[in-house]
């Protein structure tokens, strides 16, 4: 089944969305948080592929306000632009709208466990999305600024991970600029800190990518590094074991 827009009109602002449900019944949904460039091309491809392998996914914007059908593509100026609806995204909005989303996959699978799925600034977005009681579990992939910072103001999101009830893997490469030394220590030390014995909590680390390695439109595009993340996803969506034994990192 191809993917299609679909409006939800439930919450406090319409949010356009990228819909693709391959099937009636499925053990698994996935909400996919998008980078700053919108729900675009690529960001549509990962809801298709996900829908390929027969798990319903949606994607959803995180710009309503301000761009509620932005899609950009990764030239400089379309990173500038991404990053100024961005500055004005806080996370009460993140939660508000991600709430909105979550249930209405709610009413089109009950039963289904939920997987938030983020890349770049929906990276960060997973991470705050991650401590609503409806997700079951959420892959973080390079979410910049987690240790630092708070959209719309506060404390680093990290201190909210008090409330994460679910699973929660954060994703990052070794050499992202968005990512230092320092970010990914903290990160680690966070995560570790609120589940020790990693029962919930993982942080993985890919030798040699980038930011923004999983996205075949960018110059920072690692295909091995892709691989390697895509099988961190479906060893969650499929329970299958998983099993790599390079370049990756986990602690």
């Amino acid at each position: 089944m191809e993917g299609r827009w679909v409006q939800l009109e439930q919450g406090s602002v319409p949010l356009r969305c990228w819909w693709n449900n391959p099937q009636k019944e499925s053990k698994h949904v996935v909400l996919v948080l998008p980078e700053v460039f919108g729900i675009n091309s690529w960001v549509k491809s990962v809801v298709d592929r996900l829908a390929e392998k027969g798990i319903p996914a949606l994607a959803m914007p995180l710009f309503a306000r301000t761009a509620p059908e932005l899609d950009l593509g990764y030239n400089e100026n379309d990173l500038v632009e991404g990053r100024r609806h961005k500055e004005q995204t806080t996370t009460q909005q993140i939660l508000d709208d991600a709430s909105t989303a979550l249930n209405w996959l709610k009413q089109q699978y009950s039963q289904s466990k939920i997987t938030v799925v983020g890349f770049c600034f929906g990276g960060h977005a997973a991470l705050i999305t991650s401590t609503l009681p409806e997700v079951n579990s959420t892959f973080d992939f390079y979410g910049a600024g987690v240790a630092t910072t708070r959209p719309g103001g506060g404390p680093p999101s990290l201190e909210l991970l008090g409330k994460t009830s679910g699973k929660l893997t954060c994703i990052c490469g070794t050499v992202d600029p968005l990512i230092p030394q320092s970010d990914r220590t903290s990160i680690k030390e966070a995560l570790s800190k609120e589940d020790p014995y990693q029962s919930r909590f993982s942080y993985v680390e890919i030798e040699d990518a980038d930011h923004g390695f999983m996205c075949e439109q960018r110059a920072s595009f690692n295909p091995n590094a892709s691989v390697l993340g895509w099988k961190l996803l479906m060893s969650e969506l499929s329970f299958k074991t998983l099993r790599i034994t390079f370049h990756i990192n986990y602690f």
